[in-house]
């Protein structure tokens, strides 16, 4: 188990079931093989509470399930769409949550991990929503809520969002480059990861301590996309998924 995985912004939705079905076949493929996995956020397209128990959510637990009883560790960072994402989800697919910047050793490089959202200072307007959606008494008196009260709540945010990105200026929405720069050289490192733009890129960081990359997940649509680490270094790749593709059952 020489390598590592990372992924993020799969936006699970039964609308798309390939996705999951193609999430299905990667865990299938490297549980136990791989060393670790790490879900940089937005995993799915709305997660209301761990106590949605739904066929499509249950499907997606049980193959990470069998991912981490194979042997391979496996890591959940929140992302804009799956913030209420807690405990009991980590635990029944065997793995665990770390928070937004957790600094890792991937075989040999340390590696600055985050969603991406909060490097994206200049969208005022989802900073502010960012910062009440992880206010833990927020999500108590959501959480509190019917399940069918917060599955329309879900709808009536995603439908806002979009409508509000459609507004919104292509830089806006992208990461301001000097809050890169900053949380890059407070943690000291000179490779970050992240997802969230839906922008799969590498970029090249101009660091206090040195030259830097900025690894940009891709979102999964056409493509699914991975970052692959191990001793050699990071790298990533996409490859295509067949719309036609079904979960195995």
């Amino acid at each position: 188990m020489s390598y590592s995985l990372l992924i993020s912004d799969l936006h699970l939705d039964p609308a798309r079931p390939e996705h999951l079905a193609a999430l299905g076949d990667l865990l299938r493929q490297h549980g136990g093989q791989a060393q670790r996995l790490y879900v940089l956020g937005d995993l799915f397209e709305a997660w209301i509470g761990d106590d949605d128990d739904s066929d499509f959510n249950r499907t997606a637990i049980d193959a990470f399930r069998a991912f981490s009883d194979a042997g391979s560790e496996l890591y959940f960072m929140h992302g804009n769409r799956d913030f209420l994402l807690g405990e009991a989800f980590a635990t029944a697919c065997g793995g665990a949550l770390i928070d937004e910047g957790t600094v890792v050793d991937l075989h040999g490089t340390p590696v600055l991990l985050m969603h991406g959202d909060s490097l994206c200072t200049r969208d005022t307007a989802y900073q502010q929503f960012r910062a009440m959606a992880r206010d833990p008494h927020w999500q108590s008196a959501m959480l509190a809520k019917p399940l069918q009260e917060r599955r329309m709540i879900a709808q009536g945010m995603r439908m806002q969002s979009q409508g509000n990105n459609a507004n919104k200026a292509e830089n806006i929405m992208d990461v301001t480059p000097e809050e890169v720069v900053r949380v890059m050289d407070q943690a000291g490192v000179r490779d970050l990861i992240h997802g969230h733009t839906h922008r799969p890129a590498v970029h090249d960081v101009p660091l206090a301590h040195g030259a830097g990359k900025r690894w940009v997940l891709g979102d999964w649509g056409k493509l699914g996309w991975w970052i692959i680490a191990d001793g050699s270094g990071l790298r990533l790749e996409s490859w295509e998924i067949d719309p036609e593709l079904k979960v195995e059952s």
